[in-house]
């Protein structure tokens, strides 16, 4: 009786999981295409850097010109408008946190849902996609291993080629459903390696549309990526106690600490000269002052390049080592850091990224040390957002 009852009161918790990921994913993309097909837009684009693109579309119905006007210079509406934003925003988080939650809730199967769901595909006989009941889960093959990874990373790299191209909308539509998909394909698949590979994979449509998703609070740009960040760290921490994994995998170790935060100096300033001479970009720090640079270093250091950092090595790139070895893990997460970089629209730009995440992810392969090339990965940003282009600024020959 007592199991029965702790069943039920699971089913309904996962019922209530279950509808609001729903509704909350209705808002986020019904939230974007009025975003995206609104008159004005204005997106960071980039998973950590400085872009503010502006989209702007013409329109001939002079009421609506009247309108817009009208709003442009009515500061309480610009007001209300920002609060909007932020709830369909947090409405976002919350439905991928869901969403992630779900995921987790099924692969251990705490309640009914998965038995209920097989017993009535197996009722129509579909008996390759579910099994029986009791088949103990085995492991796949090689080629399909591949096939589950390349499917989602391929629709990611597709996504961002979109964004690339400037269609945003096709992009995010894209992001949301490679991030249901993911959340649910534990459903179908039963190799424990997969439901881990996925799981990690779900944080890159979330990062991108969090970050498409923030309204613009503040005239600094940089304080945009605190809000940026912050909720995908508990995403993160999420999935690392869930996978639990070890100290040693997510890199936490204070091995060489001191010889490896002299060498991130140079190396960080080297990197971040060679983005600087790609992509030109603009400060976001009034001034080289003491206390600029100590606000810009917390940023890009301990929000930007960790949450970066454990996304991409700490989760994905030791995943995929386990499943396909350390060449092919570290292709794949270079050219997957790369083509996150597509805001920038240049090509050049997301090859270099690759080359630098493909270095930093040697490093990490190499170091097995999170402090190094998170402290390495935020100089590269200090350099290239605050000192390099207010101290080359008017040298004509660079």
């Amino acid at each position: 009786m007592k199991k029965l009852i702790k069943s039920h009161k699971g089913r309904k918790k996962l019922d209530f999981l279950i509808a609001s990921a729903l509704i909350l994913s209705s808002l986020v993309i019904f939230s974007a295409a009025v975003s995206f097909s609104s008159p004005d837009k204005i997106s960071s684009l980039k998973i950590g850097y400085f872009s503010a693109h502006i989209y702007i579309e013409t329109f001939e119905v002079e009421s609506l010109r009247a309108i817009l006007t009208f709003y442009e210079y009515f500061e309480p509406l610009k007001i209300i408008g920002q609060y909007v934003d932020s709830l369909y925003m947090l409405g976002g988080i919350w439905a991928a946190f869901l969403l992630c939650l779900l995921h987790v809730r099924i692969i251990k199967r705490e309640n009914g849902l998965v038995k209920s769901l097989r017993k009535t595909l197996y009722s129509f006989k579909i008996r390759r996609i579910v099994g029986t009941e009791e088949a103990v889960p085995e492991k796949v093959t090689t080629r399909q291993l591949w096939l589950y990874i390349s499917i989602p990373i391929l629709c990611i790299v597709i996504a961002e080629i979109l964004i690339f191209s400037g269609k945003l909308e096709a992009a995010v539509w894209i992001h949301i459903g490679v991030l249901l998909a993911l959340s649910v394909s534990s459903l179908f698949i039963k190799d424990p390696i997969i439901h881990r590979i996925h799981m990690s994979l779900m944080l890159l449509p979330v990062l991108r549309l969090v970050n498409l998703s923030m309204p613009i609070f503040f005239k600094t740009t940089l304080y945009t990526f605190i809000f940026v960040y912050s909720p995908l760290a508990v995403s993160v921490a999420a999935i690392l106690i869930h996978q639990r994994n070890s100290l040693e995998e997510i890199g936490i170790t204070k091995k060489h600490f001191l010889t490896y935060m002299i060498l991130s100096v140079p190396l960080g300033f080297l990197l971040g000269l060679g983005e600087y001479l790609i992509i030109r970009p603009g400060y976001l720090i009034p001034d080289l002052t003491l206390g600029n640079l100590l606000i810009l270093t917390i940023v890009m250091v301990f929000f930007v390049g960790l949450v970066e950092e454990l996304i991409f090595r700490s989760i994905l790139q030791v995943r995929l080592e386990q499943a396909l070895g350390v060449q092919k893990a570290l292709i794949i997460t270079s050219l997957l850091f790369g083509f996150m970089h597509s805001g920038y629209g240049t090509f050049n730009e997301m090859l270099y990224t690759g080359f630098v995440g493909l270095i930093i992810g040697i490093l990490f392969h190499k170091t097995k040390s999170l402090p190094f090339i998170t402290v390495l990965h935020g100089l590269v940003n200090v350099f290239l957002f605050g000192v390099l282009p207010l101290y080359l600024l008017g040298w004509a020959w660079i």
